[in-house]
């Protein structure tokens, strides 16, 4: 057989021509060609029944939804009325919980502490026990409760009635355009809300999207979100340091413009690093895909208020009291053990301090962070009790781990401007709970998805290198001003 037999274009210039404008015009086409062919069917068939068919629909009135929907989905529109409906939940999450913060404290810490420490004493406990127990498992489960519960039994039902009344798949739909022009793919806009619950279900989430380079860019990208756990410390840093910051009528509305203001970053800094990575180590086309908007529905108070508090609310304090019940007694244990004359929670706050301070914010919240990397949610106990721990050091306040006066907001920030804190370094920590590695579990989620040792190193640390970064640029410019 000949060679011209074997490879017929070989031999016929014809083919070859064919076979090369066929190359050049898929080189044309970007994206997915058949994609593009189904859009391009749908669209014609839309044209034709257009053209075709009448109905009295098309003369009536425009529906309330359509025009709900032409409001709220509008390029104009769109992102304000976001944005303010989020600042607007924040201030009533910040308002409400002020007041019920301050009696589960004053509950807890105020008279089931001491009632708790004598009867340890009472019943002949050693100091190591008591201490171990009461003013280190007791006291940061207490803090956990009072701290974070208030503020999500408020925002988790209006966060869960948002989504049941249909709005949440809106704000995927604004997010669209700029995750396709960030060159990831605009489904992880979905993935990204979901992260706002969630970041190892946000993960998860990342499913929906088929393409593998775009859904690696959702996963890499999706503890920008700020998840359940690091709410609290934004409502509470907002609250103490920013929302102090101005007369006392517009310190609410000013703290909640603040979270605002902190979870509309994640999303701007999701925006760059998707757009990085797309046009680096992970190059590629951006898919299409098409958004079918569900229709509003009256939401249902009853399963609101039950999804909201049981599944979300009661499940996050839940894993809380997890984590916070060993977190509590493994700051206790580093308090009370020493190595010479000064413990091993003293000498792991001098070692930090100066790293911290160079990013405005101080040694205790270094190690308080890798304290809590098994979670988010015992971030603020923790920082709350090395406080302590270090304003002892300073010789400004009581013993390791044990503090009474913490049943109110004015406290609490006394407390923690006698240890060194300041308005910097409250607005530090916000930005450093945004930016910063992902929990445990969020960790190993992303390990299970992409089976790659690589990838989830390069989840891990890219989220706290940009936090180092942010931090130090932030308090420097702070010095400088």
């Amino acid at each position: 057989m000949s060679p011209s037999a074997s490879n017929p274009s070989a031999a016929d210039p014809v083919a070859d021509r064919i076979l090369q404008s066929a190359r050049q015009l898929r080189e044309q086409f970007h994206g997915d060609i058949h994609e593009q062919v189904v859009e391009a069917i749908y669209a014609d068939a839309a044209r034709i029944a257009g053209r075709s068919v009448s109905s009295p629909e098309r003369t009536a009135r425009p529906t309330l939804e359509r025009t709900v929907d032409r409001i709220v989905t509008s390029r104009i529109w769109g992102f304000p009325i976001m944005l303010a409906l989020f600042t607007v939940i924040f201030w009533l999450t910040i308002s409400g919980a002020n007041v019920p913060s301050g009696l589960l404290a004053d509950l807890l810490i105020g008279k089931i502490y001491p009632w708790l420490r004598e009867g340890a004493a009472g019943l002949g406990f050693p100091w190591w026990l008591s201490g171990l127990l009461v003013d280190g498992m007791y006291l940061a489960t207490a803090w956990v409760v009072s701290v974070m519960l208030p503020p999500m039994a408020i925002f988790f039902p209006m966060f869960t009635l948002l989504e049941d009344l249909g709005y949440l798949p809106r704000v995927a739909f604004n997010l669209d355009l700029p995750f396709k022009k960030a060159g990831a793919h605009g489904k992880q806009a979905m993935s990204t809300m979901m992260g706002f619950g969630c970041n190892a279900a946000g993960v998860i989430a990342t499913r929906i999207i088929d393409s593998p380079r775009e859904r690696l860019i959702a996963i890499l990208t999706n503890n920008f979100a700020l998840c359940n756990g690091r709410w609290p410390t934004q409502f509470l840093m907002a609250t103490l340091f920013v929302g102090t910051l101005v007369p006392a009528h517009l310190a609410g509305l000013v703290s909640a413009g603040a979270v605002t203001g902190v979870a509309a970053l994640g999303v701007l800094i999701t925006f760059a690093v998707s757009w990085g990575l797309s046009r680096t180590v992970l190059k590629g086309e951006v898919s299409t895909f098409s958004l079918e908007l569900p229709p509003y529905r009256p939401p249902q108070l009853w399963r609101t208020l039950y999804t909201s508090l049981i599944d979300r609310t009661l499940y996050v304090l839940w894993r809380a009291v997890v984590f916070a019940l060993p977190a509590g007694a493994v700051i206790w244990l580093s308090a009370n053990i020493t190595i010479g004359e000064a413990s091993v929670a003293e000498h792991l706050i001098h070692w930090l301090d100066p790293v911290g301070l160079l990013l405005g914010l101080n040694g205790v919240i270094l190690l308080a962070y890798i304290v809590a990397i098994p979670a988010n949610e015992i971030v603020i106990p923790t920082v709350l009790m090395l406080t302590v721990l270090a304003a002892r050091i300073s010789g400004l306040g009581e013993g390791a781990g044990v503090m009474f006066e913490l049943d109110s907001e004015a406290s609490l920030k006394q407390v923690l401007t006698a240890g060194g804190w300041t308005a910097l370094t409250g607005i530090n920590l916000m930005i450093f709970s945004l930016l910063h590695n992902p929990c445990s579990t969020t960790i190993y989620t992303i390990y299970k998805e992409t089976r790659s040792v690589k990838w989830t190193t390069v989840a891990t640390l890219l989220p706290l290198a940009l936090g180092i970064l942010v931090t130090f640029l932030v308090a420097l410019c702070w010095r400088a001003f």
